[in-house]
């Protein structure tokens, strides 16, 4: 894509912040299974918080696998990274916008709440950005994004 920058001189702090974002997840789906061990998988109370969002042991394993994608891919790194953060940041905005349509119905079945939508779409959209400002490449592609960026 001629938009999306190639060796960008912040890249390792975007880097970082999806490695933040995957270390979120992870945490938050640990809690998540601590705290609602007990329950169904799908349990949908509303007394079950995680860090002040609905949660349920079905989005707490679904937390933690998102999370270890995100960070194998900043371990990983050569572009991977990039990949994996834009398209789990496009599959997180369809699930945060698939439980808001669903949120006060039985088909809730992760649980969310409405700070829960938020979050996840918010994080969604941090992980984009991610995504977008870590491309790592030649400085022939580097040299080719710019004048592609010049001519636009």
């Amino acid at each position: 894509m001629a938009h999306t920058p190639v060796n960008h001189p912040a890249r390792p702090v975007y880097r970082a912040i999806g490695g933040l974002v995957g270390l979120y997840f992870v945490v938050f789906g640990v809690i998540g299974m601590i705290t609602t061990a007990g329950n169904g998988a799908f349990a949908q109370d509303q007394a079950l918080k995680v860090l002040g969002q609905g949660a349920n042991l079905g989005f707490s394993l679904l937390a933690i696998v998102l999370g270890a994608a995100i960070l194998a891919g900043v371990a990983i790194g050569r572009n991977l990274d990039v990949a994996i953060n834009q398209w789990l940041s496009y599959a997180l905005m369809l699930l945060g916008l698939a439980q808001l349509a669903f949120l006060h119905t039985d088909a809730n079945i992760f649980n969310f709440s409405i700070m829960t939508v938020i979050v996840v779409l918010t994080l969604a959209m941090v992980l984009l950005m991610a995504g977008m400002y870590s491309k790592v490449g030649t400085e022939e592609e580097k040299e080719a994004w710019q004048k592609a960026r010049l001519v636009l």
